[in-house]
């Protein structure tokens, strides 16, 4: 597989989780579509990075929470108002940041705007959207910074706007829903929450039963649409959930991912290690002869795993 492209992406929202880092092991299976479909979207880095290299020639960005949908609708249709609302906000935060912030928070609460919620973003813990039982927003402020500054915030506005506008469906809704309409010919790329954390920490927007993960892939099989999908792996000696099951024909990667930034936080030194599956119909752009792959210039490096194993 060829290394992609290095040119820089626009970033505007910055997001725990986000696929940034893992780019150059994603991108080379997505090549030549008619159409990329994110149903997991969060930040959406594997749709602008498709998009700056030109691999799919239409999106759509989906994700199950409102005001994310509706940032991700700002972006396209008013990228210049979203970028001098989140300049006011960040401006005015100055004099006091932490009373600054429980505001915004308590204002996003009673009213979810895009604006806000991209502020919050910048601010808050590990750019970690984090929710109450009630569904309010509850995550706290990371009081080290102050968040992405107005002037690179407008740059990666625009040009995610510049990169996807005029060919790019936003759409709020379950997952299900969004792999309805994926045709042959279209590439889906999923990124879920991890049976490692869902299920059993509420703090996330809304839960995913493995289950019906399984079922929607077996669909997808039947109906002859492409995916590509990350999910599980493990940090240290710490496994996340077990290889989804062989009857599904995926082709399952590890991909070495560098040092957890939590383990970093916590003293430690322990390797990320998340786990790609590709589905049948790109198997031909694996790898051959089960050797490491290095992928771009942050040596990502692809182990194929083989059945019955985990992830090494």
């Amino acid at each position: 597989m060829a290394s992609p492209p290095t040119a820089r992406v626009p970033h505007p929202i910055p997001y725990q989780g986000s696929k940034r880092k893992l780019i150059p092991a994603i991108l080379p299976w997505i090549q030549g579509r008619t159409r990329l479909l994110e149903p997991f979207a969060g930040s959406a880095a594997v749709t602008l990075a498709v998009a700056q290299h030109g691999r799919a020639e239409q999106f759509v960005i989906a994700d199950v929470l409102q005001p994310l949908a509706d940032l991700w609708q700002l972006i396209l249709d008013d990228p210049d108002g979203l970028a001098t609302a989140y300049e006011q906000l960040w401006t005015e935060q100055l004099d006091d940041p932490r009373a600054y912030y429980l505001d915004v928070r308590r204002r996003f609460n009673a009213e979810p705007q895009p604006a806000l919620l991209l502020y919050l973003m910048a601010r808050c813990v590990k750019n970690a959207i984090r929710f109450n039982p009630q569904g309010e927003f509850n995550q706290s402020a990371d009081h080290r910074r102050k968040g992405t500054r107005p002037k690179t915030m407008r740059q990666n506005i625009l040009g995610a706007s510049a990169l996807l506008a005029g060919r790019t469906q936003v759409r709020c809704a379950d997952f299900r829903d969004v792999l309805a309409s994926a045709q042959p010919g279209d590439l889906v790329y999923m990124d879920p929450p991890y049976e490692g954390v869902s299920g059993r920490d509420a703090r996330y927007a809304k839960q995913l039963r493995r289950d019906d993960l399984v079922q929607a892939l077996a669909e997808l099989n039947e109906r002859k649409v492409d995916f590509v999908l990350s999910y599980d792996g493990s940090t240290g000696s710490r496994a996340y959930g077990d290889p989804l099951p062989r009857r599904l024909g995926m082709q399952q990667f590890a991909v070495h991912a560098g040092r957890s930034s939590q383990a970093t936080l916590n003293g430690a030194k322990d390797e990320t290690i998340e786990s790609l599956y590709v589905s049948q119909g790109l198997q031909q752009l694996a790898p051959d002869d089960g050797e490491p792959v290095l992928v771009g210039q942050t040596q990502l490096t692809l182990f194929p795993v083989r059945s019955g194993q985990r992830a090494p």
